[in-house]
């Protein structure tokens, strides 16, 4: 059984949200605060394992992070136990994408009153709010972006961004609106999710493989680490510079990003 009280101390709310695209919206916001976006279990060779049991033992009882697969899997249990009406969907991720990407994102489809809402507690590029499935939504992030949905005649729907690169990974950037990702509503079974999660964190051409990645929400902005380089958007305000020193390493990891290294564990990702 999902311990729901233990997530919600977790993402440090006191109380159960309402059930409604208010409560949806509050309850994702407090989970990427919180929880932070990251793939070190994929570089140090452990494998990632995305049932309930596994996911909440690791982002909850460790206090760790993870990515979108497991995210999502804790998230999308969290909605259920809450009572909200929802399931999974698959997406391709468009950034910096030069051909149609494999289906390596999942977020959620919630049912709110007969409208159906996505709501994504695991995209590790920028943070976009929840938003009503409609043709033509736009919603303002915290962070000053733009987010919209529309309908896409290749690809389903496409999620696109509209502001500066400095709340974002760096990928799929530049002037004007920029596609995130595409989706279908097609039905999404734990074997779809399973085969996945496999291709995204073992695949070579797969970016979790290629890098070492984690990144967290703030109030006002987003702040990430991609192998050695260190960026930080609060506000209007940009911080980046290049770690080289492990113990650096190791410090920033703790402190911004809630995630405790051994030295060991450093040395066993190569970036110095």
């Amino acid at each position: 059984m999902f311990d729901l009280d233990a997530y919600l101390a977790r993402i440090g709310l006191p109380a159960r949200v309402t059930l409604d695209a208010e409560g949806l919206g509050r309850l994702q916001r407090e989970h990427r605060l919180a929880i932070p976006f990251e793939n070190l279990d994929v570089r140090l060779g452990r494998g990632i394992a995305i049932d309930s049991a596994s996911v909440f033992a690791k982002l909850v009882t460790a206090k760790r992070g993870g990515y979108c697969f497991e995210h999502n899997r804790l998230f999308l249990d969290a909605l259920a136990a809450l009572g909200f009406d929802t399931r999974p969907l698959l997406a391709r991720v468009w950034l910096g994408a030069t051909e149609v990407p494999p289906l390596t994102h999942t977020f959620s489809l919630v049912t709110i009153d007969g409208a159906d809402w996505i709501a994504d507690a695991g995209f590790g590029g920028s943070y976009a709010p929840v938003m009503a499935l409609v043709d033509g939504w736009e919603v303002d992030a915290p962070d000053g972006a733009r987010f919209r949905l529309t309908r896409d005649a290749a690809h389903g729907w496409m999620l696109l961004r509209k502001g500066a690169a400095g709340s974002t990974d760096g990928r799929g950037t530049g002037e004007g609106w920029q596609p995130q990702y595409s989706f279908h509503e097609t039905a999404v079974a734990d074997a779809d999710l399973a085969l996945s999660n496999h291709w995204t964190s073992t695949a070579p051409g797969s970016r979790f493989t290629q890098m070492t990645i984690a990144s967290i929400v703030l109030p006002h902005g987003f702040a990430g680490l991609t192998d050695r380089r260190y960026h930080r958007r609060a506000g209007d305000n940009d911080t980046e510079s290049e770690i080289t020193d492990p113990r650096v390493y190791r410090m920033r990891m703790s402190l911004m990003f809630g995630i405790d290294l051994t030295a060991d564990e450093v040395a066993a990702l190569g970036l110095f």
